[in-house]
């Protein structure tokens, strides 16, 4: 395949192009992550789910804790 030949100015013009095409990605992308590491927003939008976790984890946890005492006390 035969590429077609450009102009200096047709090649200019599709760089500063893509310069904007990057530079929207690049927001694009900056706004995206900035949104999805907020996790304050994250933490409030998930309340309860959250705060259900936080009650088996120290659920889990406490068991554990009390299950290790039970067992050095028996020695």
């Amino acid at each position: 395949m035969a590429a077609e030949a450009r102009s200096p100015e047709q090649i200019r013009t599709s760089i500063e192009e893509t310069r904007r095409e990057l530079a929207f990605s690049v927001n694009d992308l900056r706004s995206k992550v900035t949104e999805l590491t907020n996790w304050r927003r994250q933490l409030a939008e998930n309340r309860e789910k959250a705060l259900i976790g936080a009650a088996v984890a120290g659920f889990l946890i406490g068991g554990g804790v009390a299950a290790t005492v039970s067992i050095i006390r028996g020695r």
